[in-house]
């Protein structure tokens, strides 16, 4: 390739990067890293389907390359829901100063499960998780599929709680007292 040509492609490459990370502001990282981390599934999804005993075949690798263009899309879908709200909240007179809300709470989505099936795929092929990977990946899949009631990284902590300000204490006693001394006045007990 000549050194004009190689050029003229960086040129353009640069200019539809540049393009799109203006268009998309602060979304753009999280599509870029999005976009890389679904490559990186797809690779490795093609290497641990032989350790896997699966058949690589045209058939599944198109369907992984639909599911990934549908992941986009989904971003896309988050993108039309934050202009409805930007847009019914102009229509009422409210200020939305947010852009990209639902959006990129769809690509952060999306990149957990990325990341979940990237570090399955490490696994199966043989390579050893380290333990605490291995915790979060349990956790966070099962958060996603059951929300609440999953044991996890949360159980690993120390449970303590951070004594409240002296401020706030003498509040919450004199609160405690008002409220017992109308629970008397009341005939409570």
């Amino acid at each position: 390739m000549e050194k004009g040509t190689l050029s003229g492609v960086k040129l353009i490459v640069s200019g539809v990067v540049g393009s799109i990370t203006s268009w998309l502001g602060s979304l753009a990282y999280p599509v870029y890293v999005l976009v890389f981390l679904n490559v990186t599934d797809y690779i490795t999804g093609i290497v641990a389907a032989k350790y896997r005993g699966q058949k690589r075949s045209s058939q599944v690798g198109l369907r992984g390359i639909a599911k990934k263009v549908c992941m986009l899309l989904l971003i896309f879908l988050g993108w039309v829901v934050d202009w409805l709200l930007a847009y019914a909240a102009g229509t009422i007179g409210l200020a939305y100063q947010s852009k990209f809300v639902v959006a990129a709470v769809v690509a952060v989505w999306l990149i957990c499960n990325e990341l979940i099936s990237i570090l399955e795929n490490i696994g199966d092929i043989g390579v050893s998780l380290p333990p605490v990977l291995t915790r979060m990946v349990r956790w966070i899949k099962c958060e996603s599929e059951t929300p609440g009631q999953c044991p996890g990284a949360a159980d690993d902590a120390p449970q303590t709680e951070a004594a409240p300000p002296q401020e706030v204490r003498a509040e919450q006693k004199e609160a405690g007292e008002e409220s017992r001394q109308s629970d008397e006045k009341g005939g409570r007990t």
